[in-house]
């Protein structure tokens, strides 16, 4: 039986119907058809459409944050080209900052509920899962549990190293929720993992440094969060 399935709409594809409206309205402009300076002024519904996008297609927490944001940030930078706030884009900033500390919250009550309804953890598994904070300084932890579902890493002004090349992941995927903010977080994991990278950077980045495992690659590593202005790494 054939199966189908809808056609995703990625971000190339958004990007290129953006710079087609773009570029079809500096033509007509230099055809002296429409004035494009009227029309681009309105580039803030471009950020509305984008954040309704992502509202829409994102199924993690963090890229519905960032639809939110780019929808709220184009919504009243819009209002302010009709003249009915008085805004501009750099009193904004501390937007992002509320955004990121939500979807944190959001983020560790949803996976505090994935561990208490159905896993059943009792205190022999207390090693199942891991917890890193490093703030102007390091933090360095091992993990060789055989059931391992993840947990939390943050670094702030510091850094953290997390070893599970002795752990193994026996069910469902493990989930690791990492923030940096002008740190570094590293992760070293088993040869058969397959990571999953769902982290946003801002003015930072995400680096998977993982050689492809042999195999189908059942046990997966999902890393989400965010690198403010530091970095995340993960290799063998």
């Amino acid at each position: 039986m054939e199966t189908r399935t809808s056609p995703r709409i990625s971000v190339q594809v958004v990007l290129g119907l953006i710079v087609i409206i773009l570029g079809t309205a500096l033509l007509l402009d230099n055809l002296y058809i429409i004035d494009a300076g009227d029309i681009l002024r309105y580039w803030p519904a471009l950020l509305v459409i984008y954040g309704l996008w992502r509202l829409a297609t994102c199924f993690t927490v963090s890229g519905r944050v960032w639809g939110l944001f780019w929808l709220l940030v184009g919504s009243i930078l819009l209002l302010g080209k009709f003249y009915i706030v008085h805004v501009s884009i750099w009193d904004l900033w501390p937007v992002i900052l509320v955004l990121i500390g939500a979807s944190m919250l959001f983020g560790t009550m949803r996976r505090q509920r994935q561990f208490a309804v159905g896993t059943g953890l009792s205190s022999a598994d207390s090693n199942s899962t891991i917890s890193a904070t490093a703030i102007l300084g390091a933090f360095k932890r091992s993990n060789d549990s055989q059931d391992f579902r993840g947990g939390e890493a943050t670094a702030i002004l510091g850094a953290c190293e997390i070893d599970l090349r002795h752990a193994s992941i026996k069910e469902s995927d493990a989930v690791l929720d990492v923030f940096a903010f002008w740190g570094g977080i590293e992760v070293r994991v088993p040869e058969d993992w397959t990571v999953v990278l769902e982290g946003v950077p801002v003015l930072g980045g995400f680096e998977d440094k993982t050689r492809p495992p042999k195999g189908e690659g059942r046990k997966r590593l999902i890393v989400k969060g965010y690198a403010v202005m530091g970095g995340v790494e993960i290799k063998n």
